[in-house]
């Protein structure tokens, strides 16, 4: 059983047990959340899919980890023949979650 779910904007595919890195999410670390913006939901071969949502899904997580870190993205600007060049660097937050149950 899986779940298409919209999280901080975004469009994830979810199982139980799953844990996952998402924009930054205003609850604290160990805190249960619920997401009932569920898109889509496949059980076995029955799918329901929804307009936009699914009515009466909901999608428990809990937080695992709110500060953790994303991959640094680095930014290298350089005009030719001018001598600039820039190096910047830049690390998202993010919250980690654990998909706990789809109902």
């Amino acid at each position: 059983m899986y779940a298409i779910v919209e999280i901080a904007g975004q469009q994830f595919k979810v199982e139980a047990g799953n844990e996952l890195f998402v924009q930054r999410l205003p609850q604290a670390k160990d805190a249960d959340v619920e997401f009932d913006k569920v898109l889509l939901i496949e059980d076995g071969d029955a799918v329901k899919v929804g307009n936009p949502y699914v009515q009466g899904a909901v999608v428990k997580a809990t937080v695992l980890d709110d500060n953790a870190k994303a991959d640094k993205v680095l930014v290298f600007k350089k005009i030719r023949r001018k001598g600039f060049q820039t190096l910047n660097g830049h690390r998202q937050k993010l919250s980690k979650i654990k998909i706990n149950s789809i109902a």
